[in-house]
């Protein structure tokens, strides 16, 4: 399975918008696209999850690891677009008592 990955920045915020699984085979290409944003001092990065589908342990592993590389380079770390299942997995996992995911409002 193909991971897409796309990096958009402006002056306030780096969104990197994931499509695809995120699973053992992947998440090198992950790790790769997301560790360099969050290593940039006083970075706002924002990972939009709207096309992921499913995320294993390693996958996980790999946010765990870029939130610890934010907070040591002081910069921000922000997930959205969870769907149900993947927003469950963090829920499970405990993640999201120490990430940052913003709560889609409006109804799909």
């Amino acid at each position: 399975m193909n991971l897409d990955i796309r990096t958009e920045e402006s002056e306030r915020e780096t969104l990197l918008y994931i499509g695809g699984e995120i699973d053992a085979y992947t998440a090198s290409q992950l790790r790769e696209a997301l560790l360099p944003l969050t290593e940039k001092k006083g970075a706002n990065v924002v990972v939009d999850l709207s096309n992921v589908n499913y995320i294993d342990s390693t996958g996980l592993g790999i946010f765990i690891g870029a939130l610890k590389s934010a907070d040591s380079h002081e910069s921000y770390l922000k997930l959205t677009g969870l769907n149900e299942r993947v927003k469950r997995l963090f829920s499970i996992t405990g993640l999201d008592e120490v990430m940052d995911i913003e709560e889609e409002e409006e109804a799909q």
